[in-house]
């Protein structure tokens, strides 16, 4: 637990006989100080200009995403992963105020800006967009499970290798779609009772998926908070998981920078400047393997068998899993039913069984990366000690995919699962999907007013910029490692 405010508060009290003296006596901490406090293990927040000390904050609920703003401002981002009220369970790491004026960073227009995106969230919450519709999430559920009926039937029914092959092609779009529910659930948009939501989410990330839930969150979580950001330090947890894609893609000249790391460390340099160097041609191959890697890292994760990340890592150790018996279940009976259909029920020797579990799981990787890739790959990326504010933030590293180029609209809303309104999402990732199109004017006509920059593009031209960011990327690596040399 961090050190937090309870011995504070109960000192104040001593030194002071009313409420006044108290106040007065209340210390205050200037922007300065609150930076020097970054690390898990020393974490200052600050949440509406109060200061927090969540240092090994390791029971958070929601995590270690308490630590990728250790030593920041966690006002938004707080009332983003929230429910209104949530904040009384801060006081106890409550240690003094903040001195506003020392926030030299941020001028009068600034203040006001994050005053009205601050007032477009309450008016939300007014017109009731982060109200779930019950029926919709029956009707996904139904329609999931449908599609598991079906390619299970086909699987069991047919001797027809042609037939097999689609079947497992449409289990790999199941699991793509169970990837989309187990994201609304632990998102907390459907149940906003937690556990609810927690007990679905394991459910259809686990059972059905073979993802870890806590696994998830903890990546997931912390990609929300600071997407596209590179780590401060090795000590910090501020730098988003998912593009921590070395040695094999780089989304910035720094992050392929850190191969002369790698090369000081002994490690194959060769292979890394290879691989960055033709990144473009290797970005599809990669998602196919995608979810290959996520199995891995979900099976490891739930029988403590490592961690890919520090932070996950952190948790893991410190924390535990929340759901210790739930985990461990919910990924050993998707292994039983996987393993059923494959073999045909017994019907397919082991290289067929092999060949059909490679396709489902393959495609699913690529169903399922592809759409994470538009949704942020090729936007900007940031230093962790120089993120912009929250809406900025989250609105430049992120972009909408919408239909075009013959792709009809219905199928980028069915394919993306409600994330073809990432921006949107990621502004207000409780908002329930079927919300979002609603709230997606708002928060377009709110950056035009505020001249935020707010990028759509469909899904052919998305991946265009993709690969064009890949590209210049490794052109970038390359001229920067023959102009400096091969060593350090």
């Amino acid at each position: 637990m961090g050190k937090g405010g309870d011995a504070a508060v109960g000192s104040l009290r001593n030194r002071g006989t009313g409420k006044d003296a108290q106040l007065k006596q209340v210390p205050k901490y200037t922007w300065k100080d609150v930076k020097e406090h970054a690390s898990p293990e020393n974490a200052w927040i600050v949440h509406a200009n109060k200061v927090y000390d969540v240092s090994n904050w390791h029971d958070h609920p929601g995590g270690g995403v308490v630590f990728t703003h250790a030593g920041d401002d966690a006002t938004d981002i707080f009332a983003a992963f929230h429910a209104p009220g949530s904040q009384g369970m801060l006081k106890k790491f409550y240690i003094g105020d903040l001195i506003v004026e020392s926030v030299e960073h941020k001028d009068a227009h600034q203040h006001a800006f994050e005053k009205a995106y601050r007032d477009l969230r309450s008016q939300l919450i007014v017109m009731g967009m982060f109200k779930s519709n019950f029926w919709f999430y029956v009707y996904k559920q139904a329609f999931n499970m449908s599609m598991w009926a079906s390619a299970f039937a086909a699987m069991a029914l047919s001797d027809n290798g042609f037939v097999h092959i689609a079947s497992a092609l449409w289990m790999g779009m199941f699991f793509q779609q169970c990837g989309w529910l187990a994201h609304d659930f632990l998102h907390h948009q459907v149940y906003k009772k937690r556990r609810y939501g927690d007990y679905t989410g394991l459910f259809w990330g686990g059972v059905m998926q073979g993802f870890s839930a806590q696994w998830w969150k903890n990546k997931h979580n912390g990609h929300h908070a600071v997407p596209n950001l590179h780590n401060s330090s090795a000590a910090s947890q501020d730098g988003d998981p998912d593009i921590d894609t070395m040695p094999v893609l780089a989304w910035s000249l720094k992050q392929a920078q850190s191969f002369r790391e790698l090369q000081s460390d002994g490690k194959d340099s060769k292979f890394v400047k290879f691989m960055i160097s033709h990144q473009k041609y290797f970005y599809f191959p990669i998602l196919l393997l995608a979810r290959l890697s996520w199995l891995n890292e979900s099976f490891k994760y739930a029988y403590g068998l490592g961690a890919a990340s520090e932070n996950a890592k952190l948790e893991r150790e410190q924390q535990g899993l929340q759901y210790p018996i739930m985990e461990k279940v919910s990924i050993a009976l998707h292994y039983v039913w996987v393993a059923a259909y494959v073999t045909g029920f017994g019907r397919f020797n082991a290289l067929y069984s092999l060949g059909l579990f490679m396709i489902m799981t393959c495609s699913c990787g690529f169903f399922l990366a592809t759409v994470f890739g538009l949704g942020h790959n090729g936007m900007e990326v940031y230093d962790a000690e120089k993120r912009p504010d929250f809406w900025t933030l989250q609105v430049t590293t992120t972009r909408n995919i919408t239909g075009g180029h013959g792709i009809p609209q219905w199928f980028v809303d069915w394919f993306c699962g409600g994330l073809q309104y990432q921006v949107d999402h990621h502004l207000f990732p409780m908002i329930p999907r079927h919300n979002l199109r609603q709230t997606h004017e708002l928060v377009k006509s709110f950056c035009k007013e505020w001249k935020v920059t707010y990028h759509e593009a469909d899904m052919i031209d998305g991946t265009y910029e993709v690969l064009d960011c890949l590209d210049k990327v490794a052109m970038e690596f390359v001229i920067d490692f023959v102009q400096d040399g091969p060593t350090m």
